[in-house]
């Protein structure tokens, strides 16, 4: 059975470090593409306090196999104390599912960035 696809997606505060991220993630081969949408106005507690921010998303297509290197690079290279580092599993078009799967460079093949 080929490996599950699925979407990880992070929030940032500027659409710098939402580029960075959506560039170096796919770089370093651990998603074979990555989107950048927002911004978005997101609200939350955060240490007691209801707060509101604009931020920008991250979505990267990727592997079951790879989420534990995407959300491992993306707490190392975050710029959030606590970031939103979530996985959601994706159906689709077996073609566009199965050119993720050959883009995403499993780690015995080694990384480039």
């Amino acid at each position: 059975m080929p490996d599950e696809v699925i979407e990880v997606r992070t929030t940032v505060a500027s659409r710098d470090d939402a580029d960075r991220l959506a560039r170096d993630v796919v770089a370093a081969r651990l998603a074979a593409c990555s989107q950048v949408t927002g911004p978005v106005t997101s609200r939350y507690w955060w240490k007691g306090t209801l707060e509101r921010a604009e931020e920008w998303q991250c979505h990267f297509k990727t592997t079951r196999t790879r989420w534990p290197d995407v959300a491992r690079f993306l707490r190392e290279h975050h710029p959030y104390e606590l970031p939103e580092i979530v996985m959601l599993p994706l159906a689709g078009s077996e073609a566009y599912l199965d050119w993720v799967r050959g883009e995403v460079v499993e780690e015995s093949r080694g990384r480039g960035v």
